[in-house]
């Protein structure tokens, strides 16, 4: 069997990166496509107490397990399955149960730092930064964290201004860099997702 497609899409929180992962994928629904998100792969932090880890700065590399994702894509790449991590943001810590993901011809990480570290590069076929206005991108994180993750609007503004912010100019706006491919306004870009979709098929279609 040919090396599964990896896509990366990377991009500022709240950009749309999501969004540009579920475009491709609904724009292929004839082939075998799974999405991967970053988010899962937080660190444990289950020696530490809920103070703690409310503390800890979750826009910085190190909060991720970067080398478990870049195991577990490796191993997808071999048609092998992998346990995927469960992480609670309202907890902020893994789950004890994982999920069973069995490998596709297609798959897309997607997050924040994923463009950061070269190993997870080089194992990407094609490379996307999503480009999106930070007054918009702040304004979808407060949605989100409000209503998805538990979190308080003024906890949502400090935790912005603080480490979400010089996160971004530090460690992921210079991973712009390396993209094959930069969609500004993220998944409302229809014409860049058509192009992605076309490539991914030929992509596809050179392997078989």
């Amino acid at each position: 069997m040919s090396k599964p497609v990896v896509i990366g899409v990377s991009g500022g929180t709240g950009s749309g990166k999501s969004t540009v992962a579920k475009a491709i994928f609904k724009s292929l629904p004839d082939e075998n496509i799974l999405i991967i998100e970053q988010d899962a792969y937080y660190k444990d932090q289950s020696e530490l107490t809920y103070e703690e880890r409310v503390k800890t700065n979750y826009d910085h590399p190190l909060a991720f397990d970067t080398g478990l994702l870049i195991e577990h894509i490796k191993q997808l790449c071999e048609h092998q399955s992998i346990e995927k991590p469960i992480y609670n943001f309202s907890k902020h810590n893994r789950e004890t149960e994982t999920i069973c993901i069995q490998s596709k011809d297609i798959i897309i990480i997607e997050g924040i730092m994923i463009l950061e570290d070269e190993r997870l590069r080089n194992l990407m076929d094609i490379k996307i930064f999503v480009d999106t206005d930070a007054d918009v991108r702040i304004i979808r994180r407060i949605t989100r964290d409000i209503n998805e993750r538990g979190r308080t609007l003024d906890s949502v503004i400090e935790q912005y201004l603080t480490t979400v912010k010089p996160a971004h100019e530090q460690f992921i706006e210079p991973t712009k860099k390396y993209a094959d491919i930069i969609i500004p306004e993220g998944g409302y870009n229809k014409v860049a997702i058509d192009i992605m979709t076309t490539k991914v098929m030929s992509i596809i279609r050179e392997k078989q």
